[in-house]
C-alpha cells in the first residue's frame, strides 16, 4: 500500500485469510471501499481466489514478530482471526505469544484499531473450569484489550454457514445418524449465528470510535440446545425425525472420537469443541448494536441461516471451508521438485499412458478427481486406508471437496491438500493423513511431440526414519491395483467423455 493510493477507506490487515471466516471477510471489506493486506504463511494458497487481485498478500506468522510489524505498516485497522486450535498440546502457549506479539506490533505501528473474532464463555463460570478452548480465547481478548490499542472482542459460540466446522459437525451427525445415542452436551442451550451476520458484524467493528475498548456478545435471535439444532436441521433438510437418546456417560473425550467417526471433523478439532460445549454459551447483552445497527427485521434466524447454507452446498458455492485452514506443511518441507539427492530418499512410483480423448477432457477429469468422484482405482481400497487414518485421529476421507468441479490452491481434497494446480497442465496433492513421512500425487495432462495427449501421474514418498522406510515397501506390492488402476481409469474416463466429431475449445479458466 502506497501513500499516493487513490482508493478511499480504511487500510487492514486480516490475519487468517486462508480460514474460513478470514477467506470470506476479505471481499466483504473491499466491498465496503477499504484497502485490505492478508498475511499468510504459505501465499500461494490464496492465489486463486476471485479477490486476490484486488488486495496485498505479504508472508509472514503471528509469531514472528518481525514479519507482523512489517505487515502493520501504514494500518489503521488489524483483524485477528488466527488461532492454535488443534495445533497440539501446548496451543493456549502459542495463542498467548501470538496475541502478545500482534498488539505489542500493533502499537508500535500506530494502528488504530484491533478487531478479535474470540469465543462466547458462560457467565459466572470460573475461568479455571472453562475448556482450554474456550480459555484460551478468553485470554487471548485479555491480552488484546490490554495492548494500548482500541481492541473489539466479538464472543460468538457456534457459526452457522456452509463450510463452516460446527455446520459441518451438525450436518453430518444429523443426516448421517437417523438413531443417536448422544452425549449430555447436546442439552446445553447454545446462541447460533449466521455467517452473514458475524461478517457483518467484523465489517461494521471497522469504524468504531476510539474510546470503544471492549468485548461484545455476539449472537443470532435464537436461543436453543444441539438436540433442537439437529431435529431442526432435520426438518429443514426434509429428513426423518432423528431418533436421539442422551446418555451421560460420553465424556468429551469419548464423544470426540465419535464426532470424529461419523462427520469429516477429525478429533483433534472436534474434542475442544465438544468440551466447549458442556456450558451454556448464550449472549448476556446486546450492546454491539450501539455501533453496528441490526440490519431491518432482525439478524439471520437458526432455520434461514441452516437453509443458505444447505442451498449453498447443493449449488457448489461454498466459498470457504473450515478445513481449508488446515496446512501442516512448512516451507523447510522437501518439495517433490526437489533433486532427487535432496531431503533424503524419495520414492516414486511412475504411471504414464496414451490417452483416446483432448487434454482439455483429461483435464477435466483430473480437476474433478475426489469427494464424490472418487479416485478411480479399488474403492475398497481408498475407503479402508480413509477408515484407518479416521482410527487413528486423522481427517481420512469425509472432508470432500469445496467445489465438485474446479479446485484452488489450498483446497482440501479427501485426506489430501492441492499444492500446486497449473490449469490444464498439473495437479500435484500432499497427503494430509497420518504417515511416518510425506506423500505426494501428481497428475498431468500433457501432448507428445506427434500432439497425442498423454496421462503421466506420479507417487512420491519422502520417509521419516526407518519406520517411513518400512511402510512404503508394505504398501508397494499394492501400487499396481491402486495406482495403476488409477491411471487406466482416468484415462478411460476421459475418453468415455469426450465430445467426439468436434474439436473442443482451448482450456481456458
Amino acid at each position: 500500500m502506497s501513500e499516493d493510493d487513490t482508493r478511499t477507506g480504511l487500510r487492514c490487515l486480516v490475519t487468517g485469510a486462508t480460514g474460513y471466516i478470514g477467506g470470506r471477510l476479505v471481499p466483504e471489506l473491499l466491498t465496503e471501499g477499504h484497502q485490505v493486506r492478508c498475511l499468510a504463511r504459505s501465499p500461494d494458497k490464496l492465489r486463486d481466489y476471485p479477490w486476490a487481485g484486488e488486495a496485498e498478500v505479504v508472508r509472514g506468522d503471528v509469531t514472528d514478530a518481525e514479519s507482523v510489524g512489517d505487515a502493520m505498516r501504514e494500518i489503521d485497522v488489524a483483524y485477528y482471526l488466527v488461532h492454535a486450535l488443534g495445533s497440539g498440546h501446548d496451543f493456549e502457549e502459542t495463542d498467548r505469544r501470538a496475541a502478545r506479539i500482534f498488539g505489542e506490533q500493533a502499537k508500535a505501528a500506530g494502528v488504530r484499531r484491533i478487531v478479535y473474532l474470540g469465543g462466547l464463555t458462560p457467565v459466572g463460570v470460573p475461568e479455571e473450569e472453562l475448556s482450554p478452548h474456550l480459555r484460551s480465547r478468553a485470554e487471548v481478548g485479555r491480552i488484546l484489550l490490554n495492548s494500548g490499542v482500541p481492541t473489539t472482542v466479538l464472543r460468538a459460540a457456534v457459526i452457522i454457514g456452509s463450510g463452516s466446522v460446527s455446520f459441518e459437525m451438525l450436518r453430518y451427525l444429523t443426516e448421517r445418524l437417523p438413531v443417536m445415542v448422544t452425549p449430555s452436551w447436546v442439552s446445553t442451550r447454545i446462541q447460533p449465528m449466521g455467517v452473514r451476520d458475524v461478517l457483518r458484524t467484523l465489517v461494521g467493528s471497522a469504524t468504531m470510535p476510539a474510546e470503544v475498548n471492549r468485548a461484545f456478545d455476539i449472537g443470532g435471535p435464537d436461543v436453543l440446545t444441539y438436540l433442537e439444532m439437529m431435529r431442526r436441521y432435520a426438518t429443514i433438510a426434509r429428513l426423518p425425525r432423528r431418533l436421539i437418546f442422551p446418555v451421560p456417560v460420553l465424556t468429551p473425550r469419548l464423544s470426540s472420537h465419535w464426532v470424529g467417526l461419523v462427520t469429516p471433523v477429525p478429533a483433534s478439532i472436534a474434542k475442544p469443541l465438544t468440551e466447549s460445549l458442556r456450558h451454556e454459551v448464550v449472549c448476556h447483552e446486546h450492546d454491539i448494536a450501539r455501533y453496528v445497527p441490526d440490519p431491518p427485521g432482525r439478524p439471520i434466524g437458526f432455520d434461514a441461516s441452516v437453509a443458505l447454507a444447505l442451498q449453498r452446498v447443493r449449488d457448489a458455492q461454498v466459498t470457504t471451508r473450515w478445513s481449508s485452514a488446515s496446512y501442516p506443511g512448512t516451507s523447510s518441507d522437501p518439495l517433490p521438485t526437489d533433486p532427487d539427492w535432496a531431503g533424503g530418499s524419495l520414492y516414486t512410483d511412475r504411471r504414464e499412458m496414451a490417452v483416446d480423448a483432448s487434454s482439455e477432457a483429461l483435464w477435466r477429469v483430473i480437476e474433478g478427481i475426489g469427494g464424490d468422484n472418487g479416485w478411480y482405482s479399488f474403492p475398497l481400497a481408498w475407503a479402508v486406508r480413509g477408515w484407518l487414518d479416521r482410527a487413528v485421529g486423522g481427517v481420512g476421507l469425509r472432508r470432500g471437496r469445496r467445489d465438485a468441479n474446479r479446485l484452488r490452491v489450498g483446497d482440501s481434497l479427501d485426506f489430501w491438500r492441492v499444492e500446486e494446480i497449473e490449469p490444464g497442465h498439473l495437479l500435484r496433492l500432499r497427503a494430509e493423513m497420518r504417515l511416518p513421512g510425506l506423500a505426494w500425487l501428481e497428475m498431468y495432462a500433457e501432448k507428445d511431440d506427434a500432439g497425442r495427449t498423454r496421462y503421466r501421474q506420479r507417487a512420491l514418498f519422502h520417509p521419516h526414519g526407518l519406520l517411513g522406510h518400512l511402510y512404503w515397501w508394505s504398501v508397494s506390492p499394492f501400487h499396481s491395483v491402486v495406482f495403476g488402476g488409477m491411471a487406466r481409469n482416468i484415462a478411460k474416463a476421459a475418453a468415455k467423455n469426450a465430445p467426439r466429431g468436434v474439436k473442443e475449445p482451448a482450456f481456458t479458466r
